[in-house]
């Protein structure tokens, strides 16, 4: 698994199929700042590419689902992310609570 942006893009993608731009648009949410069509579009061919991710075209837009490769991948992901990030994440929310601007938690 390469990077934070292929673990957002299996993130999204858990709950169900999504277009590039609603991926897009998702990630925003979180994060503040919206990727790219040049960022986004060759993470999800080279999700594709490794069998993460399977693609159908509805009418001009192409729909992104997780394979079961995808599947495993985003949770496998998931755990790794819990076993570097997880004591950080813990304690920047008691920081932001301590603060009372808890806006995004």
């Amino acid at each position: 698994m390469r990077g934070m942006l292929t673990f957002q893009i299996l993130w999204e993608l858990r709950t169900g199929p999504l277009n590039g731009q609603q991926i897009a648009e998702q990630i925003a949410k979180r994060r503040g700042t919206k990727p790219t069509p040049g960022t986004i579009y060759p993470a999800l061919k080279d999700l594709e590419d490794r069998g993460s991710v399977k693609s159908e075209k509805e009418g001009r837009q192409r729909v992104y689902n997780l394979t079961e490769a995808g599947k495993a991948g985003y949770i496998e992901a998931a755990r790794y992310f819990n076993q570097v990030f997880g004591d950080i994440a813990e304690d920047a929310k008691i920081i932001v609570l301590k603060t009372d601007d808890c806006s995004k938690c």
